[in-house]
């Protein structure tokens, strides 16, 4: 049996004349993802579909599989073509009705007739076709309330297409249609979901990780590292910054309020992270806070967190709470990550009793006793940059 892989997408259809330019990225991302696949495939673009084909080396249900963490598809499905006639439908469907039906009960069959030229009605070619089914597969009936597969016709401009339904796509818009952000990235749960929901909605991703050596070490920096690398299985490549913020949490914890040491090391993070995302081309900056979560991330104080860049920050996590974050984390694959017991830098130095209401002059007060700018650039210029390919996984 020769397979094809059928995808389908929602939102683009919906972009006028624009959607060329999108269909054109979303082309561009499935063929980034074939191209790491054994084999050869074809890719043909119709009727709001892409159609991928393989050779004889190529692996089909694979393709498929990789194929759902494309974003900009909305489903996924895997079956056969044949020639656009009914006797050639007919004849297919028998000859996979095993497949098809495996271990089924109960069946339906649903036509779609793309090309309103064939000469059978959807109605006759369900009827058509379901007779073939039952003459073929035994101990089997219709039920076209609650079948327990549905038998797809989809009559094209070129071909038939027959499947037994798709896999749920990831949806979204597709990589690099919408800018580039820059992520705030730590080991744990709340920010790979923030990269992943921004990323979703076509935002190419880049990241950086603030890291304390010797406080933090080099299994911390593989944990986030493992963590890009499942946001670049949905989105191609993850650029990843790492930079030590160990002198300036020194600077802040010698001469600085101990109640406002996080709030005045989120501000220096959110400095760095805008010069790098200027730098690299970045428009906003990505983080994972959800309000009222952490003594940091009161309104007041994600308000004294802003001010201290002029980029704007997405927050796609903010109305969240924990459970909902934690669903989102293990459907991408990343929560088994995200707990493993290595502590970032945000843990160290932690105060023993934070401020809730902080305000912006009286961190501005703090700040005027260390050299921020300095203590930036300096940073900065220590960063390293690591490539993540989420490709070949």
């Amino acid at each position: 049996m020769k397979y094809i892989v059928v995808l389908k997408y929602g939102e683009i259809v919906l972009k006028g004349l624009n959607r060329g330019r999108f269909e054109l990225l979303l082309m561009k991302r499935v063929r980034s993802v074939l191209k790491k696949l054994p084999g050869k495939y074809e890719l043909h673009n119709s009727q709001s579909t892409l159609i991928i084909r393989g050779d004889g080396d190529a692996d089909m249900r694979n393709a498929a599989e990789k194929m759902q963490k494309v974003f900009g598809v909305v489903s996924v499905c895997i079956g056969v073509e044949c020639e656009k006639d009914m006797e050639a439908v007919t004849r297919t469907v028998r000859e996979n009705a095993a497949e098809f039906f495996a271990g089924a009960k109960t069946f339906k069959c649903v036509a779609k007739r793309g090309d309103k030229a064939f000469p059978f009605i959807s109605p006759q070619i369900c009827d058509i076709c379901g007779g073939a089914v039952l003459e073929t597969v035994g101990n089997i009936k219709v039920d076209v309330n609650n079948p327990e597969v549905i038998l797809y016709i989809e009559i094209r401009d070129g071909c038939a297409f027959i499947h037994a339904g798709g896999a749920k796509g990831a949806g979204g818009m597709p990589t690099g249609s919408n800018g580039r952000g820059m992520l705030l990235i730590s080991g744990g749960i709340d920010s790979p979901v923030a990269g992943y929901m921004t990323a979703k909605r076509g935002v190419q991703i880049d990241a950086v990780y603030f890291e304390t050596p010797p406080y933090t070490g080099e299994a911390a920096r593989e944990k986030v590292e493992s963590l890009a690398r499942v946001l670049a299985t949905y989105t191609g490549t993850v650029y990843l910054s790492c930079i030590s913020v160990t002198e300036i949490q020194h600077a802040i914890a010698e001469k600085c309020s101990e109640r406002l040491f996080t709030l005045l090391l989120r501000r220096f993070m959110m400095r760095i992270a805008e010069k790098l995302a200027v730098n690299v081309g970045c428009s906003a900056l990505i983080t994972g806070e959800s309000i009222g979560q952490v003594a940091s991330q009161t309104m007041e104080a994600l308000c004294c967190t802003d001010n201290a860049v002029s980029m704007p920050v997405f927050r796609p996590c903010i109305g969240l709470d924990k459970e909902e974050i934690v669903t989102i984390s293990r459907r991408i694959g990343a929560f088994d990550i995200s707990t493993l017991p290595y502590e970032d830098c945000c843990a160290v130095f932690t105060p023993k009793h934070p401020k809730l209401t902080p305000t912006i002059a009286e961190l501005e007060e703090e700040e005027k006793k260390i050299n921020v700018d300095e203590l930036v650039e300096r940073a900065l210029a220590a960063r390293t940059v690591k490539r993540i390919d989420g490709n070949n996984e």
